[in-house]
């Protein structure tokens, strides 16, 4: 493929632009206020642009806060696909290795704090919960996805039932956390550890 090919177009590279300035400064925003304290002026403002300009963009407040949590529960997985992946061998300490860098993150972001501290964040919370089948949904395929490439001999449906279980155990713990992250993800490894090792083994040939 030629570099022209590969190339970006420019209208499409400012849009992506745009809009990671725009989720990174209610990230910023976040770190310090209630997102029911955040008006999309604040966000506007913290970004360099107009409101105008962000409306624009997202169309509205609830459409931002649905593509900004989208695009927080979408660095999450990244990092628990690459701590599966590294540990394929063992498969009980990749689920303890997912979970605690999942959770690990999810302390430290600004996004889940809020969700954490409750009061004021009840719009964020929703899409976690309530209004979440589209972020379950979606991490449930990706985690899958993991799973099967990694353990290719798991049957389709034993992945998405421990795909489904993971994802919502992990959002259970990251909006009421109990405990150090890293003793949360061994408990957890502990649990599901023979059960992921008994999969793997059934679907081995000669089993």
């Amino acid at each position: 493929m030629s570099t022209a090919e590969e190339r970006i177009p420019y209208s499409l590279a400012a849009r992506n632009l745009l809009r990671n300035t725009l989720l990174d400064a209610a990230r910023d925003e976040l770190a310090e206020r209630r997102w029911s304290d955040i008006t999309m002026a604040d966000i506007a403002r913290s970004a360099g642009v107009s409101r105008q300009t962000l409306y624009k963009e997202f169309g509205s407040r609830d459409e931002f806060a649905q593509v900004l949590v989208m695009r927080e529960a979408e660095s999450f997985i990244d990092a628990v696909e690459a701590a599966i992946t590294a540990n394929l061998r063992d498969p009980p300490r990749a689920l303890e290795a997912a979970f605690d860098v999942f959770l690990t993150a999810a302390a430290e972001n600004p996004i889940v704090r809020t969700i954490v501290r409750s009061e004021g964040s009840e719009e964020l919370f929703a899409l976690f919960t309530t209004q979440g089948r589209p972020l379950v949904d979606g991490a449930v395929a990706r985690i899958t996805a993991v799973l099967l490439a990694g353990w290719p001999l798991m049957r389709s449906r034993d992945a998405e039932l421990l795909s489904e279980c993971l994802v919502r155990l992990a959002i259970s713990y990251a909006a009421l956390p109990k405990g150090p992250a890293s003793m949360t993800a061994s408990g957890l490894a502990t649990l599901l550890g023979p059960f992921i090792e008994r999969l793997i083994a059934e679907a081995t040939p000669g089993h």
